[in-house]
């Protein structure tokens, strides 16, 4: 054997060396069958194969994935027929189960989705239908995850993209959405009209409390400013009184302190007398007692003597 068949020999083990060694990339998986059976599962890292007697069977993807299907014909419990989009979520938790579970997965699952699809939407009418997708989603996850557990598939959601109910339902519920908009706007304009009109109510409610009590104020006030007034009135009143007196007083106190003469007394008798007719009279008229000057003078100086006047 010549070196060049040696190197050659070499050279070919080299190279099927290198092309059995498999690296497994991040979230993926490789199904490895050894003479045809079912051996191993890789991870992630770098594995090596043996020439001719393994294969990779399967490379599958750990990572969620999602199915969108076509949209399925379902029938309500009142008879309406409707279409009805579903999207499933899904997740690879066994590459074994998923290898040789089922032959076709994707299938299985769309099939799978939607005879429970029809099955729920069958025992639902069509107002509970619109309304129940939360209700929808929960009992079909629940029943694709456990039908889809022994193909090592787990179902994390299941969501009711689009529900397309007929044309003619479309557009009585069109009509009714319409109807029930113009009623709460009429009931809205009803309430605004009503509580427009509660509002200017209490305005003039409020306006005329307010004038009453400002007139009660005002009847206080001025209440208060006539009593007053008369108070000051009945106190100066009062005040010149006493001035008045006090100067009689006072004047009389000089008179007794002057000692007046009986001719002295006697014309102020007279001038008094002239005081009273108030130059309106034409006659004085002296009293019979008096019957001379003198004597009236000497009556006179007694009243002042005894500070006070007696007239008939």
């Amino acid at each position: 054997m010549g070196p060049y068949i040696i190197i050659g020999i070499v050279a070919v083990l080299l190279v099927i060396l290198i092309a059995n060694i498999q690296i497994v990339p991040q979230a993926r998986a490789y199904v490895i069958e050894r003479l045809g059976a079912y051996n191993t599962t890789w991870h992630t890292g770098i594995h090596w194969k043996i020439p001719f007697i393994e294969r990779v069977a399967k490379k599958v993807s750990l990572m969620e994935q999602v199915a969108d299907f076509q949209p399925q014909a379902v029938i309500t419990k009142d008879n309406v027929k409707m279409q009805i989009d579903t999207v499933v979520f899904y997740q690879i938790t066994d590459c074994k189960l998923f290898t040789y579970g089922v032959e076709a997965p994707l299938a299985a699952i769309e099939n799978l989705t939607a005879t429970t699809l029809r099955n729920i939407i069958g025992e639902l009418e069509l107002d509970s239908t619109l309304t129940s997708r939360d209700i929808i989603n929960t009992k079909m996850r629940a029943i694709l995850d456990e039908a889809t557990d022994p193909w090592g598939i787990k179902v994390n959601r299941v969501e009711l993209k689009n529900i397309i109910p007929p044309r003619e339902i479309q557009d009585a519920m069109e009509k009714q959405m319409k109807a029930e908009r113009e009623r709460r706007e009429q009931i809205l304009r009803a309430e605004g009209e009503k509580n427009s009109t509660i509002l200017v109510a209490e305005g003039k409610k409020q306006a005329m409390i307010l004038d009453a009590e400002a007139q009660k104020q005002r009847q206080i006030l001025l209440a208060e400013a006539e009593r007053e007034a008369k108070i000051r009135q009945a106190e100066g009143e009062a005040e010149a009184i006493i001035k008045i007196q006090e100067a009689t007083a006072t004047g009389i106190k000089l008179i007794n302190e002057a000692a007046p003469s009986e001719k002295v007394i006697a014309i102020k008798s007279l001038e008094a007398f002239e005081k009273a007719a108030d130059g309106k009279a034409t006659k004085i008229i002296i009293p019979s007692e008096i019957q001379s000057l003198a004597g009236l003078a000497a009556s006179f100086k007694e009243l002042v003597t005894d500070s006070g006047v007696e007239t008939e």
